[in-house]
């Protein structure tokens, strides 16, 4: 178990100790609707206005995205390991000045996860130049290797919270990142 921490907007977060269990290693690639493929494709273009990754400064996050009531998501880290995995870290913040229900949509429609309860399942990253579509990945009891039991956020509270996909290909050094009714980003993967 490793624990981290991060200086976001002027603030430390502290993080969660994060443990995987075992793990199916299968990409999984989809096609996605085309709504998904537009945001994606469009958050690759030079000229997009989505949030693009952040690099050259110490401790600066990756992506900062929006989504509904108050919602933000701050991509903090995307590492590959040897394993062949890639773990995405940030946290997720309710910046409204109420108590947010976080939207069941974050953990995507599968039925398999949907009987898991609350999570980031959801989330997927997009490797452009393989036209690949990666999902949050499973243990063996169909459990995601996310964060789990999100149900609600106070205002002003913070959560650290991960993501575990397939790894692309070294060659791939940043992919799109999209969780359901944020914002899309590029996200560049160090490792």
């Amino acid at each position: 178990m490793s624990t981290w921490t991060t200086a976001t907007l002027g603030r430390r977060l502290a993080a969660l100790a994060i443990t995987a269990g075992l793990v199916l290693g299968a990409a999984a690639c989809s096609d996605g609707s085309p709504q998904q493929d537009r945001a994606l494709a469009a958050a690759s273009d030079a000229g997009s206005s989505a949030p693009r990754p952040q690099e050259g400064r110490a401790g600066a996050p990756l992506a900062e995205l929006q989504g509904q009531n108050g919602l933000a998501l701050t991509i903090t880290s995307a590492e590959r390991d040897p394993a062949g995995y890639l773990t995405v870290r940030g946290a997720l913040k309710n910046d409204g000045a109420e108590l947010t229900v976080v939207p069941a949509e974050l953990r995507g429609n599968e039925l398999e996860v949907l009987r898991t309860g609350p999570s980031l399942a959801g989330a997927t990253v997009v490797d452009f130049a393989r036209s690949k579509r990666y999902y949050v990945l499973r243990d063996t009891d169909g459990r995601p290797l996310t964060t789990t039991g999100l149900s609600t956020l106070k205002a002003g509270e913070s959560v650290s919270v991960f993501m575990q996909f397939p790894a692309p290909p070294a060659s791939t050094t940043t992919v799109g990142f999209q969780l359901p009714l944020f914002d899309t980003a590029n996200i560049k993967i160090s490792g």
